[in-house]
């Protein structure tokens, strides 16, 4: 009976994505000019998802037909479903946030901030309430349903379809966002000199869509694939956990144990997103702050009474509150890299005085800079959890940074409904303190998209940490030496993967955006009366650019994450793929927190001039400070963040088809 806590929980997650939806569409739209824009951004988002979805079942059906005949079919099947959730979790959240975005500017002209801050927040609700709600009442119905020894040998089959839903989204959503925001800013903003979301701008609205379809669909299956990948490593590893607690506890408790943790989880996430109020003169950073605070104190006790009555001990519950704390600390060390209230971005605004080179020069330091303490926590996390519990203690600690996703995400998704906002109050022309409070919750929501990406990336490093043993479990594998020549190549291309990875993402938003800006520059040259407000941009050809853009330029960069595994593993072996994996892991965590960093503060220091400092907007500092986000823009929202789905998706891969390697073609 215990077992089925954890889809009950995830049910009650789920009935409250319902009300707040339902909520939602209860307020206000606006005028009609503001349902017109937000009409064109939610018809352009639905009409990518709907093309994207088309390569995605093709990419389903050939992963179902060589998993079932090459594995088992009950692994297959679960493939199937895992990737239909991820799915689902995308879409549900863009689905509000199509319809949150045009509510927050309404709620922001009429209620103030407050009332914009609740619409906004509890649009990214539903996004963090269906990511965590999917994600557990999947895992969860599965392990109900099946035998534990079934459950452990197929479930890695649902977080492959997780994993690899996840990086169809977030690079096609990523290239096609930033493909629509570099062109939208560098035509509109530097060349032609007029502001962000101008209704001028032919880019505007694909720039607006890029927002959802990117920001959330994206990020919504990128952190569910998280989620589910900490919770099924942990069951995965339930075995090894039983062996080593001589006799405290069996293995259906230990695989049973990170269920209930992620259920009170949720149940934790909403008590924190119901307790979120903002108020007139305050920072609505505090609000969101509150909530994931009170969130995580929940998970904090609860874990200590489910470790002692569970499991026999206290040990286990300082592993889960490691892994928690880590999350919450990178987060918090994250702000610091790339919020204007601290020194970091302020330099990064000085430097844009000399010119978009020494602002490009001083992002770049700061990414760097910022990868020291989020490897030092993350170092301290894997140690303190295992000293508590062992490797299943590092995958508990990963669930336990992941626990409170719901909260998570519910102010991560939170941003880019804001962003939405403040584009549909600009080309509505709504008065200027209209778009005063959309760029208030705008600034807040970068920092806490930049801190969503931390997380996620702490926890792909113990996720993937917890599958490799998962990996090495399977293949048989008792020690990874260095003397061995195949681990030395499987490491030095394991670590090559995040850059050609990299390169290959950055490149295809760099073809997209060269598209996009031809075509802005192509309708300002051919229709003067955009400029002058007499005539109407063609939105629709540059949402097109970068529907079919992105659909291109997405299946390399995300077929090779699932090929080169396969590839290694067969031709080189098994212990090669596990150099591989842990070259993928450690190349790949230092590369995506740079990115991600380095593109939320060259973000942020051009919001702080935009604010009325070194000039404000249309000066030379502003200028350069835009060159600079451009850079930045595809780091933080394409190339950064889709990495830790790229080492995750690599590990499990090789995982689900772990059985299947032997000693490679030189029998080394």
């Amino acid at each position: 009976m215990i077992n089925w806590l954890a889809p009950l929980a995830a049910a009650i997650g789920l009935v409250v994505a319902f009300a707040l939806t339902t909520w939602i569409g209860k307020q206000d739209e606006g005028t009609d000019r503001m349902k017109e824009i937000s009409g064109y951004i939610r018809e352009g988002a639905f009409a990518f998802l709907k093309s994207e979805y088309k390569i995605m079942v093709i990419v389903i059906v050939v992963l179902f037909l060589l998993i079932g005949f090459g594995i088992s079919w009950t692994t297959a099947v679960l493939y199937v479903i895992g990737a239909l959730l991820s799915v689902l979790a995308g879409f549900f959240g863009m689905n509000v946030a199509t319809k949150g975005n045009v509510r927050t500017a309404a709620a922001a002209k009429d209620g103030g901030m407050t009332k914009a801050l609740a619409v906004a927040f509890r649009s990214g609700a539903v996004m963090g309430l269906c990511v965590a709600g999917l994600g557990l009442l999947g895992v969860g119905v599965v392990f109900c349903l099946l035998d534990l020894a079934t459950v452990v040998q197929c479930i890695t089959g649902f977080s492959l379809g997780a994993s690899s839903m996840a990086l169809f989204g977030r690079v096609g959503g990523g290239i096609y966002t930033k493909a629509a925001d570099v062109g939208a800013d560098l035509v509109g903003k530097v060349e032609a000199g007029i502001p962000e979301d101008d209704p001028r701008n032919p880019a505007v609205i694909a720039d607006n869509v890029g927002d959802n379809v990117g920001d959330v669909a994206g990020m919504g299956s990128d952190l569910f694939e998280s989620y589910v990948g900490s919770i099924v490593s942990a069951i995965t590893l339930a075995a090894v956990a039983a062996t080593n607690s001589n006799g405290a506890f069996d293995q259906t408790t230990a695989a049973v144990f990170p269920l209930l943790l992620a259920a009170v989880g949720i149940i934790a996430s909403v008590i924190g997103i119901v307790l979120v109020r903002g108020k007139e003169g305050v920072n609505p950073a505090k609000s969101l702050d509150a909530g994931t605070l009170i969130s995580s104190a929940i998970v904090i006790v609860c874990s200590f009474v489910m470790s002692n009555v569970m499991l026999g001990s206290l040990k286990y519950a300082w592993a889960i509150i490691a892994g928690l704390v880590c999350g919450v600390a990178i987060g918090k060390i994250t702000e610091v890299y790339t919020s204007a209230d601290y020194g970091f971005v302020k330099k990064i605004a000085d430097q844009s005085q000399t010119g978009a080179a020494t602002t490009i020069i001083s992002g770049l330091s700061v990414g760097m800079n910022s990868t020291l303490f989020p490897i030092v926590l993350i170092s301290v996390g894997i140690a303190v959890a295992y000293m508590c519990g062992g490797i299943y203690g590092i995958a508990l600690a990963a669930v336990g940074m992941l626990s409170t996703t719901g909260m998570t995400v519910a102010v991560d998704a939170y941003g880019p409904v804001s962003d939405n906002a403040g584009g549909i109050a600009e080309m509505s022309e709504l008065p200027e303190s209209v778009r005063d409070i959309t760029d208030t919750l705008d600034a807040v929501g970068n920092t806490t998209a930049a801190i969503g990406k931390g997380f996620a990336i702490g926890s792909a490093a113990l996720t993937a940490l917890a599958l490799f043993v998962s990996y090495a479990e399977v293949a048989q594998i008792s020690v990874v030496s260095l003397l061995n020549p195949m681990v030395i190549i499987g490491l030095f291309i394991g670590a090559m993967l995040p850059f050609l990875f990299s390169a290959l993402t950055m490149s295809s938003v760099g073809k997209a955006a060269n598209q996009m800006i031809e075509e802005v520059r192509r309708q300002f040259r051919e229709d003067k009366g955009i400029m002058e407000g007499t005539s109407k941009p063609d939105y629709a050809r540059c949402v097109q650019i970068s529907t079919v853009a992105a659909l291109k330029e997405m299946i390399l960069p995300a077929v090779l994450a699932i090929v080169v595994p396969l590839v290694v593993g067969f031709v080189l072996g098994k212990e090669a793929l596990a150099g591989c994996l842990a070259g993928a892991l450690a190349a790949g965590v230092l590369l995506a927190i740079m990115m991600a960093n380095a593109g939320g503060a060259w973000d942020n220091a051009k919001k702080y001039i935009e604010q009325g400092h070194f000039g404000g907007k249309g000066s030379e500092p502003h200028k350069a400070a835009v060159v600079g986000d451009t850079v930045g823009d595809p780091f933080k929202d394409t190339s950064g963040p889709s990495i830790n789905i790229l080492i995750k998706l690599m590990t499990i891969v090789a995982v689900v088809f772990a059985p299947m390697f032997g000693a490679g073609i030189f029998g080394l």
